[in-house]
């Protein structure tokens, strides 16, 4: 059986299979359908400092290849979260992430200094790149320099290792991964959802409620995987790919572009136990290949041959 297992800047994973934040609750959620035990690490909800009661419905709007959303960051709080969510996602037998975002710099350094004293916590992924706050601004996901400086003030407060999620949305989003890289993230997550929009033009109506949202699913594959290849060809830290991933061919996929994991979202809504069933997938995929280690096959692209040599 081919060996999963991967590291991660200073984390190991069994394989390199995570959650996707929003996706899956804060992971416990679906440990009847996708034991936390068959998976690498699981990835929370978007954690802010209060409680954020999200947009006004509708909301959520399922498109032909994915679907849209703007829940614009519905959570408890990282009160809340501390006191009630991580004594129990502790128990989960895999690498833990939080996700935090905020509106402002001092929000995210806050949330990192909160969390830092948590040993429940493994790693943390900033949320810098969420289409649903703000009106559909991203200050921190689309202006390097303002990326970096979140960073490098983040860094300051916190020693466990930083993960910044970036959006499409942006002209050169390698650009976006070397300033977090300089501000001292130890790899990206390539991508978050790209901006998106539904009407209905016999109600004259908008599909959700905030007009755009975020799409996100199958349809929007070829375009993560193309950034999640960028990132991984401009930086020399971790990429974690995310975008489009349903099956074992998918994950391969973007680890062959550059990504040393992945993480798996929209299709968890329609087939929950997705997650769970993937690592015996890749597995099984492996060995008909003959690959006896999935690290093989980390940036094999970039060590083939062109075609014809």
């Amino acid at each position: 059986m081919a060996d999963l297992a991967v590291h991660l800047a200073s984390l190991e994973l069994r394989n390199p299979l995570l959650s996707a934040s929003g996706t899956f609750g804060h992971g416990l959620e679906m440990q009847y359908l996708s034991p936390p035990e068959r998976l690498g690490g699981l990835v929370s909800k978007t954690v802010s400092l209060a409680p954020r009661r999200g947009n006004p419905n509708p909301r959520i709007f399922e498109t032909e290849a994915g679907f849209l959303n703007s829940i614009g960051l519905e959570n408890r709080g990282i009160e809340s979260y501390l006191a009630q969510t991580l004594p129990e996602v502790a128990t989960a037998d895999c690498v833990i992430f939080t996700n935090i975002g905020g509106e402002r710099e001092a929000d995210f350094v806050e949330l990192a200094r909160m969390l830092d004293e948590r040993s429940e916590v493994d790693a943390l992924e900033l949320n810098l790149s969420c289409p649903n706050v703000q009106g559909g601004k991203l200050p921190f996901g689309t202006d390097p320099a303002t990326a970096e400086s979140v960073l490098r003030k983040v860094r300051d407060v916190t020693t466990k290792p930083l993960f910044a999620k970036l959006s499409p949305n942006v002209t050169r989003i390698s650009d976006m991964a070397r300033a977090v890289e300089a501000g001292g993230a130890n790899g990206v997550t390539a991508v978050n959802t790209l901006l998106g929009m539904a009407v209905d033009w016999r109600k004259r109506a908008y599909r959700l409620a905030t007009k755009q949202g975020g799409y996100s699913g199958v349809g929007i594959k070829p375009v993560a995987l193309r950034c999640a290849w960028e990132c991984a060809q401009a930086i020399d830290i971790p990429v974690i790919g995310c975008g489009g991933i349903r099956t074992a061919e998918d994950v391969l996929e973007y680890l062959a572009v550059g990504c040393t994991a992945v993480q798996v979202g929209t299709a968890s809504f329609s087939d929950p136990s997705l997650l769970g069933r993937l690592a015996e997938e890749l597995s099984a995929v492996l060995d008909d290949a003959g690959t006896h280690s999935i690290v093989e096959l980390i940036d094999c692209m970039e060590r083939a041959q062109p075609a014809g040599v």
